[in-house]
């Protein structure tokens, strides 16, 4: 007895790249903010470990708030300002640095 092979549907993202995926999707820029504040949230959390900087010493550092401070280390929320980031830089030791690349 001979069983018919299930028929595959053919995905129309085969071949393409995840950035023309997530365009197509019209979320790329969401996914790249995301993904940005990730990666400074961790970043300022790892210098914080490091330098053995509590949340409140570090807030207090740059005059402002814990619960302000608890924003910026929030990966999920991609509201934060040049000054803030600056502010936590400066708090840090450090320098912010920003730059612009071709897309």
């Amino acid at each position: 007895m001979h069983t018919a092979k299930p028929k595959k549907n053919k995905n129309h993202h085969d071949g393409t790249s995840l950035d023309d995926f997530l365009r197509e999707e019209g979320i790329l820029e969401e996914v790249e903010a995301a993904a940005l504040k990730r990666a400074v949230a961790l970043k300022l959390a790892d210098l914080m470990e490091k330098e053995s900087v509590k949340k409140t010493a570090l807030a207090k550092r740059m005059h402002t708030s814990r619960a302000a401070l608890d924003r910026l280390l929030d990966p999920s929320n991609t509201s934060v300002t040049l000054a803030t980031l600056n502010r936590a830089a400066k708090a840090l030791g450090r320098k912010l640095k920003i730059d612009l690349v071709p897309a």
